[in-house]
């Protein structure tokens, strides 16, 4: 009790406070415009951290930290430009029901509300949890790291509201991509063209940039070419989401909560995963499954859901081993690293109100990102309602700025405008362009993992099939793939 009074002492200060507030601002901003990341967001006030004195520093990256993941999400929803990749399921309904359903309010509404509860929920788990759930993240190797990414990329058949066909041939494309570069397990050299540029690989922003942001600004010009877009007025009946809407996805909720914290918890993964393995299993689960990608609540919640709650779930690692998770954490773990605090199971014993004051600190944050959240929703549906002549001239320059930052390469801007024309046309063709980036951001890591799984067991397969962690990843895989085959027998069966 005595080292939590000593935590709330250190955070009831009011600088400490105000720098908070700040960084959730700051994130939400940071999360909102496409191409600048959570990990921008922090590595650009890293050096702001030091002003504060003591924990301040801490509270207000956690703020940065949190507000990103759930900033992502209103562009998503307003724009259908996902801010961050771990908000690319959230287009899938929330574009629908604000723009289509003209209900913005409910689906940002939703999103908060998501967003703040699997926070919360995280930060509870990384509280009770800590120890136990890092033991179980230990058990994770290369076949665990290869069968979560072949049940990342089954999902494909769920985020395909189209073709599955077409859905599986954009993971196809998605997969094609993560193997351009430099081979990391044997160095072999493979697609670049001959260039420079590509021995590093595609890079997944650039390309998730152009075929969302870009590709959505080539069909609204050509909308407005032929006089088929309106321009929008959309109007907020409420933020607050209703008693009928929580009680419809509470389960979702907590579901997406608990897959999020787990994952977060895996060092190598992150948001993205998380997101699209809570779709996922929503989708499945969900009695209006039919519904997903129609602007359905429980599409929304289960992706807000997911990846917010990974924020809490991704501190285990590293409060209790010393394993930062992704590049945000990494930043994170530097931070209190510079702070005097060594990640370790010390820590715990050695600085205890050190690191009760993150715990609250991360609580706080999630409150604070409901309370702007909810608060500003009015706001950010205004930028729907910009007229389309000066609205597409700011994202087109958000998407141009965004990519460059992201590199600070030229090279990168071409690859968007690439990916974005290639986009624009295969939206036309009815492709899933989620499944292309989940092809992209799982590739390299089922490849990487696959291989160092053969390594380890000398070239034998049996490795996948006698761990069973591995083998439970790969069964839910094979589900999830088989599961539109079942249901059009049994739908024949029926009939």
């Amino acid at each position: 009790m005595a080292d939590i009074l000593s935590a709330l002492e250190m955070i009831l200060v009011p600088l400490n406070i105000l720098g908070l507030f700040f960084g959730v601002a700051v994130g939400i901003a940071f999360g909102c415009m496409p191409g600048l990341s959570v990990n921008m967001g922090l590595a650009l006030l890293f050096p702001l951290a030091f002003s504060f004195h003591g924990i301040g520093g801490i509270l207000m990256l956690l703020g940065i930290y949190c507000g990103a993941i759930y900033g992502g999400s209103i562009s998503a929803i307003l724009l259908r430009t996902p801010g961050t990749p771990a908000s690319v399921a959230t287009t899938l309904d929330g574009y629908p029901m604000a723009v289509q359903m003209k209900q913005p309010g409910r689906a940002l509404g939703l999103s908060t509300m998501a967003s703040v509860f699997g926070g919360i929920f995280s930060t509870i788990c990384l509280i009770l949890l800590a120890p136990q759930l890092a033991k179980l993240a230990l058990q994770f190797s290369k076949p665990e790291y290869f069968a979560l990414a072949v049940f990342g990329l089954s999902i494909i058949t769920s985020v395909s509201s189209g073709s599955v066909i077409k859905g599986v041939m954009g993971g196809l494309i998605g997969l094609f991509l993560a193997t351009v570069g430099i081979d990391a397990m044997s160095g072999t050299i493979r697609f670049t063209a001959d260039t420079t540029y590509l021995l590093g690989g595609v890079s997944f922003i650039p390309v998730l940039i152009g075929v969302f942001a870009f590709a959505q600004v080539l069909a609204s010009v050509e909308d407005s070419y032929h006089g088929k877009r309106a321009e929008q007025h959309l109007h907020i009946d409420r933020a607050i989401p209703s008693l009928e809407d929580i009680k419809r996805v509470i389960v979702t909720l907590i579901r997406s909560s608990c897959i999020g914290t787990f994952i977060g918890c895996i060092p190598g993964t992150g948001g993205d995963i998380a997101s699209f393995v809570s779709y996922d299993q929503a989708k499945h689960w969900s009695k209006n499954g039919k519904n997903f990608g129609n602007g359905e609540p429980e599409g929304i919640v289960a992706s807000e859901a997911g990846n917010n709650s990974v924020s809490g779930g991704a501190f285990i690692p590293v409060l209790t081993l010393g394993i930062p998770g992704d590049g945000a954490t990494a930043i994170m773990m530097g931070a209190l690293m510079v702070q005097g605090l060594q990640p370790g199971p010390l820590l715990f014993v050695e600085k205890a109100p050190d690191v009760y004051a993150i715990f609250i600190g991360l609580f706080l944050a999630n409150i604070i990102m409901g309370i702007l959240g909810f608060s500003l929703i009015r706001l950010f549906v205004k930028v729907v309602n910009v007229p389309i002549q000066i609205l597409l001239p700011i994202i087109i320059l958000m998407t141009f700025v965004g990519t460059y930052s992201y590199n600070n390469s030229f090279n990168d801007v071409y690859v968007m405008v690439f990916a974005g024309i290639v986009g624009y046309f295969l939206n036309k063709l009815g492709f899933s362009m989620s499944a292309v980036i989940i092809g992209i951001i799982l590739g390299g890591m089922a490849e990487q993992n696959f291989v160092g799984s053969l390594i380890m067991s000398d070239g034998s397969f049996d490795i996948f099939l006698t761990r069973p962690i591995c083998l439970l990843f790969l069964a839910a895989a094979a589900i999830s793939l088989l599961s539109p085959l079942f249901g059009k027998i049994f739908k024949k069966g029926k009939g």
